[in-house]
């Protein structure tokens, strides 16, 4: 435990932050490190920031499984897979139909963003035209956000998403550089970097996150905060993991829920405007503390993930509504 850990004033911190300060790496890892005792401290201070930035505004965002399974990618978190035995549903990219019909639940659970995801490598030009028809219509008929989460993204694809209307592409770097080959070996940290780069080229809102508990140690999960920080994502979500059974990371669990709300607490200061949201894995890992994770972070996914269950949402809006929080207005 370093000095600073034990006589770090927060909410002093928290001031400084506010006025422009920029937290430092020492500062982020003392956050870490704290004493399990004095979180509460943590996340007063952080919620100055929050409320400074967001007020008690809760985003929503539902995301749709659009193709389920059938990736060749060897990442060990993913219960798609190639190398997951988790015994999920796979499927070919859903039809516009489908991807519309969800737009209109996302609407009914008070989500403001729409994310369509689809596993695999990388989208093909079927996929991406079938998408962007999608968008289009979306984007004509309600106020709802679009984000995409398909992969690698080619420039070309990146433009045909902004064209049709796509506020936000999400592409994690999922963990540290230095853990990254531990966790995947089919494509590199770098490649998740540039697709994050070429997404803000087209003009799309670039969104990327962490999967935390994944065999990172508190430095590499202050170089995760720093390094969307230095990418400049707007949107920042923060998973904790879920070790699904038949996937390499089946029974790892590194988290308690204290030290989940030290690093939603260490995001925050290290990406003070940004919006930082709970992501998967928050049912699983902040458990009975989950309303607690919002005095740092102003967003949260609504309903089920990928192949995971969610909260239902009634008990989401409950939970927003027993913080004297509010939802942010939805799409109508």
């Amino acid at each position: 435990m370093t000095q600073m850990t034990k006589t770090m004033d927060w909410k002093e911190l928290a001031s400084r932050v506010i006025e422009g300060y920029e937290v430092t790496r020492d500062e982020a890892l003392a956050i870490l490190q704290e004493e399990d005792d004095r979180v509460l401290e943590l996340l007063q201070a952080a919620f100055l920031i929050r409320k400074k930035y967001y007020g008690k505004k809760v985003k929503l965002n539902m995301i749709i499984n659009a193709k389920s399974g059938l990736c060749p990618e060897d990442c060990g978190y993913c219960s798609q897979s190639i190398v997951s035995t988790a015994p999920i549903e796979k499927y070919a990219l859903l039809s516009k139909e489908s991807i519309l019909a969800g737009a209109q639940e996302a609407i009914k659970r008070k989500a403001g963003t729409y994310c369509i995801v689809a596993s695999g490598r990388k989208p093909t030009d079927k996929e991406i035209d079938q998408i962007v028809e999608a968008v289009k219509e979306i984007r004509e008929t309600t106020q709802l956000k679009i984000c995409c989460c398909l992969g690698l993204l080619s420039p070309e694809h990146a433009e045909k998403l902004a064209a049709a209307g796509v506020h936000r592409y999400n592409h994690n770097l999922n963990t540290s550089q230095e853990n990254y080959e531990n966790i995947c070996s089919t494509h590199t940290y770098d490649d998740r970097v540039e697709t994050v780069k070429t997404a803000k080229a087209a003009g799309i809102s670039p969104c990327s996150g962490a999967i935390f508990g994944m065999g990172e140690t508190d430095e590499g999960a202050v170089d995760i905060a720093f390094s969307l920080k230095e990418l400049d994502a707007d949107s920042i979500p923060c998973n904790f993991l879920n070790p699904i059974e038949g996937t390499p990371l089946e029974g790892t669990r590194k988290l308690t829920p204290v030290k989940c709300l030290k690093l939603l607490a260490m995001m925050r200061f290290v990406n003070p405007t940004k919006e930082i949201r709970i992501s998967g894995g928050r049912e699983v890992n902040l458990r009975h503390l989950q309303a607690m994770g919002l005095y740092a972070a102003n967003s949260i996914f609504v309903g089920d993930y990928l192949t995971t269950a969610g909260q239902e949402p009634v008990a989401d809006w409950q939970m927003i509504e027993d913080l004297g929080f509010e939802i942010e207005e939805c799409a109508l």
